[in-house]
């Protein structure tokens, strides 16, 4: 190690099994000229933290912060920022931003493969394969059908731009609908939504768990929605009514259902929604990517470039706490 002093200090930390490593690996690819240094021990981020202008990480302990006397910009490498002592920061003066839309890539991809299972009825083959049963099942088509996004952030734009080639009638939900977005459609909370939902023969959810939010899919969305109508939810498992998905399924009032989250979580192992053979579940892995850590350089790469252009730590990229310059 040398004495100089480091412009970006990567923090230690493990996501989705990948070191933090990664992150210092690609950074240093995306910007040679800078003098990029992994903290592997809590002495040598106490240590590198004292004199960085920038610091990375998925956690930033306040003891540590104490140390960072000359720390410009924070950017956490996770999309949730409520973890970090976000008031310490401003009232420091430090930028902070987040990784949001690392996950958009992978989950979109996820949201596309429960689509697809649905309507070609792929899940019915491999019940008969486990079977060694050579029966014709009826497969339909993702052509042709509706597809309301609940969601508009990354995670809910890619989802809709993968569905464009699929031609699909496209409604998107978002807290600002005069921001648009790629969807035939782009609707309010406060609009119409089971007009949306009584039209449509997917649900996709993608948005965060706020008090809008909470409970959005109740017994009134479930009386709404098409009996052959599929519920796909990537977002937080609050945003379902729990029972009234059970009562859903049970009463044959819906498709079925693809669950990435569950409330609760983990899902009890005697939860009736394990034993729906239209009930898929996934263990809140759709955020699982190869490519995050390298997702998250590349977000902080380019915010360093336009701290270079503008000289200011301000109008960053995922920027969610400004610098009081």
């Amino acid at each position: 190690m040398t004495d100089s002093t480091p412009d970006v200090v990567v923090l230690r930390g493990t996501a989705h099994g990948m070191p933090s490593e990664r992150c210092a690996q690609r950074l240093r690819e995306r910007c040679p000229d800078r003098d990029v240094r992994l903290a592997a021990t809590p002495a040598e981020e106490r240590d590198l933290v004292a004199d960085a202008p920038v610091v990375t990480g998925l956690r930033l302990d306040p003891e540590l912060l104490e140390s960072a006397s000359s720390m410009r910009l924070f950017a956490a490498a996770s999309a949730g920022v409520d973890h970090l002592p976000l008031d310490d920061l401003a009232e420091r003066g430090v930028a902070v931003t987040n990784a949001s839309g690392v996950h958009a890539p992978n989950m979109a991809e996820q949201v596309l493969g429960n689509l697809l299972v649905f309507a070609r009825n792929l899940h019915e083959g491999w019940r008969r394969q486990a079977r060694s049963e050579w029966r014709h099942f009826r497969g339909a088509e993702l052509n042709g059908s509706t597809v309301t996004v609940v969601g508009m952030g990354a995670i809910g734009e890619r989802t809709l731009e993968l569905l464009e080639p699929f031609g699909v009638e496209r409604v998107g939900v978002r807290h600002t609908p005069s921001k648009g977005g790629p969807a035939e459609e782009v609707l309010g909370y406060d609009d119409d939504l089971h007009g949306a939902f009584a039209r449509s023969d997917y649900v996709v959810l993608a948005c965060p768990l706020t008090e809008t939010t909470r409970g959005l899919v109740d017994e009134q969305a479930f009386r709404t929605l098409p009996p052959h109508a599929v519920l796909v939810n990537v977002a937080r498992g609050g945003v379902v009514d729990t029972d009234a998905l059970v009562a859903a399924v049970q009463g044959n009032k819906i498709g079925g259902a693809a669950l990435d989250v569950t409330d609760p979580e983990p899902l009890p192992g005697d939860h009736p929604l394990w034993d729906f053979e239209n009930v898929h579940i996934t263990p809140h892995n759709a955020g699982g990517t190869d490519h995050y850590w390298e997702r998250h350089a590349d977000i902080l790469a380019r915010n360093l470039d336009r701290v270079d252009e503008t000289g200011s730590y301000d109008g960053l990229e995922n920027q969610v706490v400004s610098p009081t310059e």
